[in-house]
């Protein structure tokens, strides 16, 4: 197992600076618009995404490796819909969206290119 694959991989340094994106986001939305349940469920996702890299990192097969990638895509996947709910019910405008809604995308991008070149092997 390659080890280094996924801390080479721009995807797991964009995934941890992202959960912090999503943390501050978290913070913002509790204390400042006193959304609560919303903002835990994109707490939860956002953050899973880079924990699951983590894990992936130390897999112990190439399956392995593949599934907690496969994990973390669909993490970024769900985190993009509740991004997408805060924006709609007007929790968060439309400029915050864009930037953070476009690292989570380009996260899935990258983990997806993962998962294609993982699963050919």
């Amino acid at each position: 197992m390659d080890e280094g694959l996924v801390r080479r991989s721009v995807g797991y340094e964009k995934a941890y600076r992202f959960a912090i994106r999503v943390v501050k986001a978290y913070r913002y939305l509790t204390e400042e618009k006193r959304e609560f349940v919303l903002s835990k469920q994109l707490l939860r996702s956002g953050t899973s995404i880079g924990a699951n890299l983590a894990e992936a990192h130390g897999a112990i097969s190439q399956a392995d490796f593949s599934f907690k990638v496969s994990i973390a895509y669909k993490e970024c996947l769900e985190t993009k819909y509740w991004l997408s709910l805060l924006k709609d019910t007007d929790y968060i405008d439309s400029k915050a969206f864009e930037s953070i809604y476009e690292d989570a995308d380009e996260i899935a991008k990258i983990l997806f290119s993962i998962l294609k070149k993982t699963r050919k092997q």
